[in-house]
């Protein structure tokens, strides 16, 4: 994804500079967890009970879940804009305003996902640890997931819906003026439709049941060893689903297949001839 938008000068639009940056949100939420992932091979106590060597894959896979979280919000408003723009709204959402929210979101989220770099952690006090996250405090971890969380759900979801209404109203203005609705229409709305709900309800799989590890986390009193293995299982099954999210993004937000394809294609093609053209 990220490749075929910065190589082809037809998707250096608005809405492509989002995904463009959703995917380098992804690919640093995959690269953050493989990380952990190897800390989890080579030390596993580390990443059970805590240390100085998991602030930083922590911080960074924190950073990379934010990051993709305002992006996603980000885009939702974009299509909102883009679709309301003729109906109550003229404001018109340029490349220099898509630049100017891709800036702001990583600052925002390395500002939040460093803090424990910063100092706000539980080595030194282990009143307030958290259990599943080691050596992060209870309290950071409620401070960062709750409000995010809820933005995530909330803000998509107000968008998409008035995105669905909007179209639907037009579908029934242009029955009233023409007497029937092109194929092509309908095609359009069912397509926004089923996009927006999938967007939806794959965030909402993937960030739920981390957040009810949070609450857990936070209500529980229990050490380490009480807790393990089914805990750090289903701390697992949580990062895995977040991950699965990065996959899934590329395909949801790339829907028409066979014209990636076709770009891929002509794509290889260019370069083959830039080479052969080097070559002679």
């Amino acid at each position: 994804v990220i490749v075929t938008r910065l190589a082809t000068r037809d998707l250096h639009k608005p809405i492509s500079i989002l995904f463009c940056n959703l995917a380098v949100s992804d690919l640093f939420t995959s690269f953050s967890g493989f990380w952990i992932a190897v800390l989890f091979i080579t030390n596993p106590d580390i990443t059970i009970f805590g240390s100085q060597d998991m602030l930083a894959p922590y911080a960074l896979y924190t950073t990379s879940i934010l990051s993709t979280i305002y992006n996603q919000v980000s885009i939702g408003i974009e299509r909102y804009l883009a679709v309301a723009k003729s109906m109550r709204t003229r404001f018109r959402v340029a490349r220099h305003h898509s630049i100017v929210v891709v800036f702001i979101i990583w600052v925002l989220a390395f500002f939040l996902g460093c803090l424990p770099l910063m100092g706000w952690n539980c080595l030194q006090a282990e009143r307030s640890i958290s259990v599943l996250y080691s050596p992060f405090c209870v309290d950071y971890l409620v401070f960062i997931t709750m409000p995010n969380v809820v933005v995530a759900f909330l803000v998509p979801l107000f968008t998409y819906l008035r995105i669905i209404i909007i179209l639907r109203k037009r579908k029934l203005r242009m029955q009233e003026a023409c007497g029937q609705v092109t194929n092509t229409y309908k095609s359009a709305e069912t397509q926004v439709a089923r996009t927006s709900i999938s967007i939806w309800l794959l965030a909402l799989v993937s960030y739920a049941p981390f957040l009810a590890g949070v609450i857990f986390d936070a209500t529980n009193q229990r050490c380490h060893t009480d807790l393990y293995p089914g805990a750090y299982i289903f701390r697992n099954c949580t990062a895995m689903l977040i991950t699965i999210t990065c996959l899934g993004n590329p395909v949801l937000y790339t829907l028409k297949s066979r014209a990636l394809g076709a770009r891929l294609k002509a794509l290889r093609c260019l370069w083959a001839s830039r080479g052969r053209a080097c070559a002679i």
